[in-house]
């Protein structure tokens, strides 16, 4: 039955002028309504689920375990429920490692790699290697700091690999991080995430990122052009040149020249945290896609 009960009504008798109702068995009484059907599932609610291979033992970590818990359950602009998986190892790892771990433990899932210029010497073995097995890469120049500190202001000049100036102008920005790096902790937690999860300070921190891509010394770049939707890995494998170019760069720009430059917000905008007007939504879902300008 589909959620009422059947009545069931006599004919009149001859002679009288009332109208009996026929009374119902036993088993009339006894069946239950059925609830209507669940509506189909909404694929734009399918969760995704990103492993996240981190240089840093501390402050990465923290940064992508506070995204999973505040937006994780679809509370971002998109409604897109995630699960991110951070990769990480105590006294952290170089760039080519960070990729070889992820990429090792992802398996079938996303891949992401999160490392910083700072000086390390195998940034572009880990670049082919990202390219090869489509690990998507943010890459920050100088180091991870940078993103954090967008979310406040913006910021310009050639570090060289040098985080001091970067950490000194956080430390100022917002009182939570008056203390940050001091004693070793560099940790986002309470009040600094408090402060770095604000919705406006998230926009902020992407548009301050993007404009850093426009204002490469290359003259050929634009932050309008950087990817954020998942690549298809079924497909051909891309170069590394094209493949590090999916940060907006131009595909001749040198990466260990885009200096300054974070490449986090593309993974906050392909979780669909806070929008992005660049681009239009085509499909939903793992793996779904997010078209911009460009391959």
């Amino acid at each position: 039955m589909s959620g009422q009960q059947e009545q069931r009504h006599g004919g009149q008798p001859q002679g009288t002028g009332k109208r009996k109702g026929k009374r119902r068995s036993n088993k009339d009484e006894a069946q239950t309504l059925l609830p209507p059907p669940p509506p189909p599932p909404d694929e734009s609610r399918a969760e995704r689920v990103l492993y996240v291979g981190c240089e840093g033992e501390s402050t990465e970590p923290d940064y992508l375990n506070h995204l999973k818990a505040q937006f994780g359950d679809g509370s971002g602009y998109e409604g897109q429920r995630f699960r991110i998986q951070p990769v990480y190892v105590k006294n952290g790892m170089t760039p080519a490692e960070v990729v070889a771990s992820v990429r090792g433990t992802a398996k079938e899932d996303e891949a992401w790699a999160l490392f910083d210029r700072d000086q390390h010497h195998d940034i572009p073995k880990a670049l082919a290697e990202a390219a090869e097995e489509s690990t998507e890469v943010c890459f920050s120049h100088p180091s991870f700091d940078l993103w954090l500190l967008l979310h406040f202001q913006a910021y310009g000049g050639r570090q060289s690999g040098d985080s001091k100036d970067i950490v000194d102008k956080l430390r100022k920005a917002h009182p939570a991080f008056k203390r940050f790096d001091k004693r070793n902790d560099k940790s986002i937690k309470d009040d600094r995430w408090a402060a770095l999860s604000d919705k406006d300070a998230l926009k902020a921190a992407v548009a301050h990122a993007k404009s850093l891509v426009t204002q490469c010394e290359h003259g050929s770049c634009s932050g309008n052009n950087g990817k954020t939707y998942a690549y298809d890995r079924d497909k051909p494998a891309k170069s590394t040149e094209a493949w590090a170019a999916r940060s907006g760069h131009a595909l001749d720009c040198p990466v260990l020249g885009r200096d300054p430059s974070t490449d986090v917000w593309r993974l906050v905008v392909s979780l669909g945290i806070v929008p992005d007007s660049t681009r239009s939504v085509t499909g939903r879902g793992h793996g779904y896609r997010h078209q911009t300008s460009g391959v």
